[in-house]
């Protein structure tokens, strides 16, 4: 078969998957389809795919509820210290040997996956978020410019806030969105996002929207606690891949 036509039914085949997941767990998408991509391509190009279909989904995500604007306002530092973290560190996922990339792409998925298995619920002083929000979004950011994957130290973070279930979904869906945005202007600014990948990253979209309607009658059928540990442990099996790359 052509590289061409399998390079489409890896794309069809690994949003299928991650939007399955998103669609039992609320989250995961860009993390496993990051995984699986980089597994095939330098991180830079896995990230570029991911732009238009992260996006619609985290849009989709963010405006499915009534918290909108009260999120935006009490999380704003965060997030443009996301924004202009994720853009500087860019440069990092663009300029690095892309076995090393892919390195720091493994250990970012270890840290998140293991963490999310063992870590223990926590919450977080409403007092200490001025400081702590704009440390946490400077963090973010340089680990989703390093790797592509914008879930640590947010998702914990925002999960320790003193927040209702339905603004945790929109909290998460406005962070996941900037840092989709910012991480499309780092990869242009530095070259490795062309407005001619906009067709191919848009083609996922389908596949996704697909995935997730599947995994939300998944979700009816078995236990999302059960699913979210296979699904976190399939993640320390790939970012051992990617960790163990360079050295073979």
């Amino acid at each position: 078969m052509h590289n061409s036509a399998l390079n489409i039914l890896l794309l069809i085949g690994t949003f299928l998957l991650a939007g399955m997941v998103k669609g039992v767990t609320g989250m995961g998408l860009p993390t496993i389809a990051m995984g699986l991509l980089g597994t095939v391509m330098p991180p830079a190009g896995a990230a570029a795919m991911l732009v238009i279909p992260s996006l619609v989904t985290n849009v989709w995500q963010l405006l499915c509820g009534p918290a909108v604007a009260r999120v935006m306002r009490r999380l704003w530092p965060m997030m443009l210290c996301i924004t202009l973290a994720t853009v500087a560190g860019s440069a990092w996922l663009v300029k690095v040997s892309p076995a090393w990339s892919g390195f720091g792409l493994g250990v970012a998925l270890i840290v998140y996956a293991t963490y999310a298995l063992i870590a223990p619920a926590f919450t977080v002083p409403t007092q200490l978020e001025r400081w702590l929000s704009p440390a946490i979004g400077l963090t973010t950011g340089m680990v989703t410019g390093a790797t592509g994957v914008f879930v640590m130290p947010a998702v914990p973070y925002l999960g320790s806030l003193n927040i209702s279930r339905e603004e945790l979904v929109q909290a998460l869906g406005l962070s996941f969105t900037v840092s989709t945005v910012a991480l499309a202007i780092g990869l242009f600014m530095h070259g490795a996002f062309q407005v001619t990948q906009l067709g191919t990253s848009a083609m996922a979209i389908v596949p996704a929207l697909i995935g997730m309607w599947a995994g939300q009658v998944v979700r009816r059928r078995i236990s999302p606690k059960r699913f979210r540990h296979c699904f976190l442990l399939f993640l320390i099996v790939l970012g051992l891949e990617l960790f163990c790359r360079p050295f073979f």
